[in-house]
């Protein structure tokens, strides 16, 4: 197949998510309408569908325009058009079966493909964008097999889900497409495609680290974008339940849509190096955040119980954690910046110094070619050029 038709049919498949994802808020705003009477919430719809269902086409369409050649692109659509298949179905499933039931057709089908497509995303995502992250290419041919035993298992997996007879997963309604006598067969199938699943998950993550370990320059700063996205996605997955309120599920979701994003950054090289900002202050702000809430709610504690007699219950001593906090701020932030150059970035924080250093015998020398001499040593410590040249304007003495 040439690469044209390939670029179409990405192109295809991202127009179909869009519309797809389209359908699906329009069902959950109906939904939502009713939803409280028939026990369902199209708070997570709503959001899947606004963040996740547009987050992987557009920036699949971006690779596939701007890299052609690359095939993380042409993954992105077709796991979103996975995604956006996934919460059409569950919208239209809600709506025909739960809200009012007998208003559409075939929802036992529509809930039939929620039962089984989610086994393709959760492999193409898992498996498949490790293993081709980031220039949409396998670390050598040695990664194939793992690339074909990854496929059999979500063939697997989404076969057995699909023809499994009885009750459909978290569901009380029947598997339209189930073959009776297969339960056994089909349990078996099912075990055995997750299992190749997770070992193509553990391979792709060690492809992944070899490929760290062996990256230089542009490659390794593309991969801490997706090792960023993953972080993000960790903190923020226990977030994906509709139970903890719109605000936290959208961080959640949002925690999903930030792959393509980071993914979309490293490959268009989009500002690609300031990932060693993002990371360093969330290093700085994250410790320096989480040292400063223990430290307020022990002086709170400690000034409560010391003070307890005198204040009667006012808020004094929030007053006074206050105050000590927004005190502390300032010098705990330096000295964990300071500990986090020290620790993560020493070339950078070595360079600091070493400039700290020259700016202050600055002040002193007045011998212009020393001078020139440890400015070249200088340059060549901190920035490592390949070659240092200085030029000098003559001044209208010497001329």
């Amino acid at each position: 197949m040439s690469r044209g038709t390939l670029a179409r049919l990405a192109y295809s498949a991202a127009g179909a998510s869009l519309v797809l994802t389209a359908a699906q808020l329009v069902l959950s705003a109906l939904n939502g309408q009713v939803g409280s009477a028939a026990d369902v919430d199209p708070t997570e719809a709503i959001v899947f569908g606004a963040l996740i269902g547009i987050a992987f086409p557009v920036v699949g369409v971006l690779i596939v325009a701007r890299r052609p050649e690359n095939r993380i692109g042409r993954l992105f659509c077709a796991v979103a058009v996975v995604f956006a298949t996934l919460a059409f179905s569950s919208s239209y499933a809600d709506r025909a079966l739960r809200v009012e039931p007998g208003s559409l057709p075939a929802g036992d089908w529509a809930e039939w493909v929620g039962n089984w497509a989610y086994a393709p995303s959760f492999g193409l995502l898992g498996v498949f964008l490790l293993l081709l992250f980031p220039d949409g290419r396998l670390l050598s041919p040695r990664w194939r097999p793992v690339a074909w035993a990854a496929s059999v298992g979500i063939l697997a997996a989404a076969l057995s889900s699909a023809l499994k007879p009885g009750p459909l997963y978290a569901s009380k309604v029947v598997n339209p497409a189930g073959i009776e006598g297969t339960e056994g067969v089909m349990n078996a199938i099912q075990g055995v495609g997750f299992g190749l699943l997770i070992l193509g998950i553990l391979a792709a993550v060690l492809s992944l680290v070899f490929r760290f370990r062996g990256a230089q320059g542009v490659e390794r700063q593309q991969l801490k974008w997706l090792a960023a996205a993953a972080v993000f996605f960790a903190a923020t997955f226990p977030f994906l339940d509709a139970g903890l309120g719109p605000v936290l599920l959208s961080l959640g979701a949002l925690g999903i849509a930030g792959i393509p994003a980071a993914t979309g950054i490293a490959i268009l090289r989009y500002r690609l190096y300031e990932i060693d900002v993002i990371i360093r202050r969330t290093l700085v702000y994250g410790v320096l955040t989480a040292g400063l809430a223990g430290t307020y709610f022990g002086i709170v504690l400690t000034l409560q119980q010391a003070f307890r007699p005198l204040t009667k219950g006012s808020d004094l001593a929030v007053a006074g954690s206050t105050l000590a906090v927004a005190a502390l701020f300032q010098p705990a932030r330096r000295r964990i910046q300071a500990f986090v150059d020290r620790r993560f970035y020493r070339r950078k924080y070595d360079a600091a110094h070493t400039l700290e250093a020259f700016a202050l015998r600055l002040r002193q020398q007045i011998d212009l070619d020393s001078l020139a001499d440890e400015l070249r040593a200088v340059v060549g410590e901190t920035m490592h050029p390949a070659h240092v040249s200085l030029w000098l304007r003559a001044s209208e003495a010497r001329r």
